[in-house]
């Protein structure tokens, strides 16, 4: 059988930039969108044609295919439309194909949400970030609760059945209880997948500036750490399945693209900064949308980085990115690397220190090790 491979569209528009994102990202403009949607299906041919990095595309099923941004709601329906049929004609798509559409509650209608479901997109992700209307305004979020309540209720209305709300904890002047209240209101929409980020302050975003001037405060660790708990609480007790670091699901609705990231999958990114693993190589497009039209124009795919990773590599890769998994991952992975004694000491002290542990042929974070797997993963790479 042939192996499966996902498929990414980073789309780099948005109406405004909220004050944490540090995304690649233009403001919308038509004239923009016609130029990008152009270079993207050259784009897509290029690899159609050249299969630049091995591993033919011939045959492989695609088993995902993920709209992200940015806000790829920006773009008009029909133009939405297109890209995915231009795509379903470029390469195989299963006929159970998860298609993920990335949305702002602002950005969408019953009528563009129903020509979206016809085309083929069945499952939307919308960016809510929290319930609270003060919340959303200090970190520039124009979107209110209810657009969001609107919103999904289009989404439910035109057809889209598997729709995911992402939150954020540890936002400016939220409380546990504000994040309680958030979680609440998250369930009353009854979408079957919910994600929960703890936010970080980045550098490049409003949010950095803000706090160098001493406007905003660093995330409260100890309340974040609280909140997760909260959200672990009351998600599971509502049926959802906590299934990844930042991420519940109902049974059977778990992310099957983002699932692609953390079991070693492969998948190829298309439009500016979109990052690939294939065949061993992780490549990265150019974050510049007037460098990649450039490139596009010049006939080359608009690859900026390159890494070949070594078998070393890749192993320990497959390590980290499955530990984000709550489940954790086979023991069996880690009699693969080439350096096993050194892993497997390193693997000794991190259960010695309550940070990892056994169970039935399986290694996984503990609920301490969950709060620092960023540090356990920078160990085990």
């Amino acid at each position: 059988m042939a192996q499966e491979v996902g498929l990414y569209i980073h789309v780099p528009f948005c109406r405004s930039r909220c004050h944490f994102c540090a995304f690649y990202l233009q403001m919308y403009r038509e004239d923009r969108a016609s130029a990008y949607i152009a270079s993207l299906l050259r784009e897509l041919t290029l690899y159609v044609e050249r299969n630049p990095f091995g591993g033919s595309f011939s045959g492989r099923p695609l088993t995902s295919v993920y709209f992200g941004g940015g806000t790829p709601t920006t773009l008009r329906p029909d133009y939405l439309s297109d890209i995915l049929t231009r795509i379903r004609s470029a390469f195989p798509v299963r006929q159970d194909a998860e298609i993920t559409l990335e949305a702002h509650p602002d950005t969408v209608t019953t009528e563009g949400l129903g020509l979206l479901a016809r085309t083929g997109f069945n499952r939307i992700s919308f960016g809510i970030q929290s319930m609270e209307e003060h919340e959303l305004l200090r970190v520039g979020r124009r979107s209110l609760l209810g657009t969001a309540k609107r919103a999904v209720a289009n989404a439910r209305q035109a057809g889209f059945a598997n729709i995911n709300l992402d939150l954020i904890y540890g936002l400016p002047g939220q409380t546990l209880e504000s994040w309680l209240a958030t979680l609440r209101e998250t369930l009353s929409l009854l979408p079957t997948h919910v994600s929960c980020y703890a936010l970080t302050i980045e550098e490049g975003t409003r949010l950095n500036v803000d706090r160098h001037r001493g406007e905003v405060v660093e995330p409260d660790e100890e309340l974040q750490n609280r909140m997760e708990d909260t959200a672990q609480v009351v998600l599971e007790n509502a049926g959802y399945v906590r299934y990844e670091l930042s991420n519940y699901a109902r049974p059977g609705f778990a992310c099957r693209h983002n699932l692609l990231y953390w079991t070693d999958g492969e998948y190829l990114g298309l439009g500016p900064s979109a990052q690939s693993y294939l065949n061993g190589c992780r490549f990265g497009n150019v974050e510049d949308l007037g460098a990649y039209h450039r490139l596009i124009e010049a006939g080359r795919v608009p690859v900026e980085t390159v890494e070949r990773l070594s078998p070393r590599q890749r192993a320990r890769e497959a390590i980290v990115f499955g530990l984000r998994l709550i489940e954790g991952i086979d023991q069996d992975l880690l009699r693969r690397d080439a350096d096993r004694q050194h892993l497997a000491r390193t693997i000794e002290r991190l259960i010695g220190e309550d940070l990892l542990e056994s169970r039935a042929e399986k290694i996984r974070l503990t609920e301490r090790g969950r709060r620092v797997a960023d540090s356990i993963a920078v160990e085990l790479l």
